[in-house]
């Protein structure tokens, strides 16, 4: 069942320069979901989120909740925010200071006017849930920050709102206590099966909580699909880029495929139904490093001769390579056991075909 559909949502910010922070969106939530907003900071996925909320009123569009409208521009009617049945987790934490937990997640039970009873029942089980059930009658400024965004999560669970929304609620989180509580949320939200729209900028994160990830750009939806696809098929440019893929090969056809002055040995399937330049992306981890002196060749390995090793960055269980081809600079990653280059080497930088990714006008090539 379809909990959430935006549609044509357009949100503009007065000024001498107009920004569009949110610009023609359509996206669906199904009943269950976990939708990720990905996204640099400044690409619209918070104000898209505050519009979803009400705190934020858009210029166009329409956005309904289980088929009825919270939003329309068109009759210029845009229902309060307390009367959509949300859920809202902050960045951060937003608890009533002079509250205890106890009384904080009974907050919205007792806007709702329930009774007593049930409103502390119904505060223990998600307490309980979130595994904070212990701490009932501790103010917030006795809490740590994970546990302080563990009780603002039983808040917005406490009522069972139509849908969930999380502000980058992990941000504020040092990196061990942010895997750890991403993979809380993570079982919440299998155990109680709650929709919801979660705002982050940080991929893991993404591809950890999302059943879903649209990652946007400059108030656009770049691409919206499951985690795998879009880490394995960034559909633009843009996509890759924001996603780490650092090697970016300018391809010309000219006289045979060549690359920062090398010609490109080895076939990637769907080149020769291009006639212009086409841009190509590969991992630093899918990237190898060979001495110039071997010759071998490996089916379905592309190559490019002509490189030279700048740099050898370790860290680890793994070296960094950065080299030179023609003037492109190329990062390639490989483990430490397998190094034994050092700057100034003549390579030969190689990779398989499954493992390149092709663009066109900034769109992906599929075969």
């Amino acid at each position: 069942m379809q909990e959430l559909k935006v549609e044509k949502l357009v949100k503009r910010y007065p000024g001498r320069e107009q920004v569009v922070a949110v610009n023609q969106v359509d996206i669906e939530v199904e009943a269950g979901e976990m939708l990720v907003l990905l996204g640099p900071s400044g690409c619209g996925k918070t104000t898209l989120l505050r519009c979803v909320a009400g705190l934020e009123d858009a210029q166009e569009g329409r956005i309904t909740l289980e088929g009825k409208a919270v939003f329309d521009a068109a009759i210029r009617f845009n229902q309060p925010t307390h009367l959509r049945d949300i859920g809202m987790v902050f960045q951060n934490y937003s608890l009533w200071p002079h509250m205890t937990v106890q009384r904080n997640v009974e907050y919205p039970l007792r806007a709702r006017r329930m009774a007593s009873a049930e409103r502390a029942q119904r505060a223990k089980q998600v307490l309980d849930v979130v595994q904070c059930g212990h701490l009932t009658d501790r103010l917030p400024a006795m809490l740590s920050g994970g546990q302080q965004q563990r009780i603002a999560l039983a808040r917005a669970l406490a009522p069972k709102p139509k849908i969930m929304l999380l502000d980058e609620p992990l941000s504020n989180l040092d990196a061990l206590l942010r895997v750890e509580l991403r993979a809380h949320l993570r079982a919440i939200h299998r155990e109680l099966g709650f929709t919801g729209i979660y705002v982050t900028h940080d991929q893991i994160e993404a591809f950890n909580l999302g059943t879903r990830v649209a990652v946007m750009n400059a108030g656009r939806i770049e691409q919206l699909d499951n985690a795998q696809n879009v880490y394995e098929r960034p559909a633009t440019e843009y996509v890759a880029k924001f996603l780490g893929i650092r090697n970016s090969m300018a391809l010309n056809p000219a006289g045979g495929w060549h690359c920062g002055g090398a010609r490109l040995e080895g076939d990637l399937g769907i080149m020769d139904r291009h006639q212009g330049p086409l841009q190509l992306y590969v991992r630093p981890d899918a990237l190898q490093l060979l001495p110039q002196a071997e010759a071998s060749v490996v089916p379905g390995q592309i190559t490019l001769s002509g490189a030279r090793v700048v740099d050898v960055l370790y860290s680890g269980g793994e070296v960094d390579y950065v080299a030179d081809l023609g003037g492109m600079t190329l990062y390639v990653t490989a483990r430490a056991a397998q190094a034994g280059l050092k700057p100034g080497d003549a390579v030969r930088v190689a990779f398989n075909s499954q493992d390149a990714l092709l663009y066109a006008n900034g769109r992906l090539v599929v075969a």
